[in-house]
């Protein structure tokens, strides 16, 4: 295996120190011995490490102390720890703190290589994601929910954003069609604006010139030139909501500009260029409104080319905790007040609720929440049998738990902390749900 970073060895002792440098010399993994923790952490000032092996006993900084320097700077570097057999409770405890392994001493040259082997496997596609990460960027995080049907989405605009292709999403009001439209241009890798317009929020009178611009003079009231929504977007992304409320005859431009990528001023016969990606959103069947004469059937298959379907929140119901618990913290730092807690009635209600406006509608019953008042729902009539108080509840912790693991990058210190739970109440948990940790990380 060869490697551009090597890997930090830290021990003390120099016989030891050695033979641990020549097994992994031999193994092709670079390595670069240090008698303490302190050296070794001045050279991390310069060199960055694919990994650190660690004594736990050491002279000055302990293995312990020396892994939460470490991961001050770098969260997600694996620290592979040696003990002594009077060690393994502190090394337990180095785990629990985001340790990667620890093995005992002594221990052939051939359970050292393996362990670093595999830690060096997990450091590379940490690397690997961080990459696609910054790729992508965060956009796609903004899309929450568990459900195979929202994993679906986001498997869809991870794969869908790099392409530059138009993009219809279909969906009910308050679904989430301007959040996903939104993940799309933060994962496209796009430098220019995201430009959103609501068609069906504009009179007739005045889409034409917002979307196109005009030239001074072109009507009356135009006194200077205006740069349309599609001009200003180029580079970036121009995103049409409600595209089912466009009248006919500005669909006939809209189609040749996506199809020649230039546009005209009202009042200019000058064309001029446009590289904007379009993300439209319809909450209507379009094919149905172009059978029926009321959409441009050519736009509408210009736009179907690539479509992203949306459910309604009825459809995911088993998303509702993860939504709620994010959307309550929302509302709790946007108003500066404490984090409010649900009960099982509460859960219950809620997924007994049919959810008419959807992802918007659970919003505003969060800040509601948040603010004190009462989320105004009535219950709605379900035989008792179709809801299981303690699988809902179940279901809900371990959504909450997951969500906090994914925030705290798989750390089960700060999410701990995070979720104000001792760690090891949450490690009972992560045991009871069958939540694998390395997932998160």
């Amino acid at each position: 295996m060869a490697l551009e970073a090597p890997v930090f060895l830290v021990e003390d002792d120099a016989a030891v120190r050695k033979g641990c440098e020549q097994a992994l010399s031999l193994a092709d993994i670079p390595v670069r011995g240090f008698g303490d923790g302190e050296v070794m952490l001045a050279a991390f000032a310069s060199t960055s490490p694919a990994l650190v092996v660690s004594d736990v006993r050491l002279p000055g900084l302990d293995g312990l102390a020396l892994l939460r320097r470490l991961h001050d700077c770098d969260r997600e570097l694996p620290v592979l720890l040696m003990t002594g057999h009077g060690d393994v409770a502190m090394a337990v405890e180095a785990m629990r703190e985001g340790a990667y392994d620890f093995i005992e001493k002594p221990f052939p040259s051939e359970r050292l290589v393996a362990a670093v082997r595999s830690a060096l496997e997990r450091r590379a596609l940490i690397l690997e994601n961080r990459e696609l990460k910054a790729r992508l960027g965060d956009g796609i995080a903004r899309i929450i929910g568990q459900s195979a049907a929202m994993q679906n989405v986001r498997r869809l605009v991870a794969n869908l954003a790099p392409t530059g292709v138009d993009i219809l999403i279909n969906g009910e009001t308050g679904c989430g069609k301007e959040v996903v439209a939104r993940a799309i241009h933060e994962a496209s890798g796009q430098r220019g604006p995201f430009v959103a317009i609501n068609c069906g929020a504009l009179p007739e009178s005045v889409v034409e010139s917002e979307l196109f611009g005009h030239e001074a003079g072109a009507f009356t009231g135009a006194g200077r030139r205006r740069i349309g929504r599609i001009e200003h977007a180029s580079g970036g992304t121009l995103f049409l909501d409600e595209i089912e409320s466009m009248p006919l005859n500005l669909q006939v431009k809209l189609l040749r500009v996506l199809q020649e990528r230039c546009l005209e001023r009202l009042g200019s016969n000058q064309s001029i260029a446009v590289d904007c990606r379009l993300v439209a959103a319809s909450k209507v069947d379009l094919k149905a409104l172009s059978d029926a004469g009321q959409f441009r059937a050519d736009l509408y298959y210009r736009l179907g080319v690539v479509s992203i379907d949306l459910p309604a929140l009825r459809d995911h119901r088993e998303d509702i905790p993860l939504l709620m618990a994010h959307f309550l913290q929302e509302a709790a730092q946007r108003y500066q007040r404490p984090l409010v807690s649900w009960t099982p009635a509460d859960l219950l209600r809620w997924g007994a609720h049919d959810w008419p406006g959807n992802v918007r509608e659970l919003k505003n019953v969060a800040e509601r929440c948040a603010l004190g008042l009462p989320d105004a729902l009535f219950p709605v009539d379900t035989p008792a049998s179709s809801f299981s108080l303690a699988a809902c509840v179940d279901r809900a912790e371990k959504q909450i738990i997951e969500e906090a693991l994914r925030q705290c990058k798989g750390n089960v210190a700060d999410t701990a902390e995070s979720l104000q739970t001792p760690k090891k109440t949450l490690y009972d948990k992560l045991t009871r749900h069958g939540i694998v940790v390395e997932r998160f990380r």
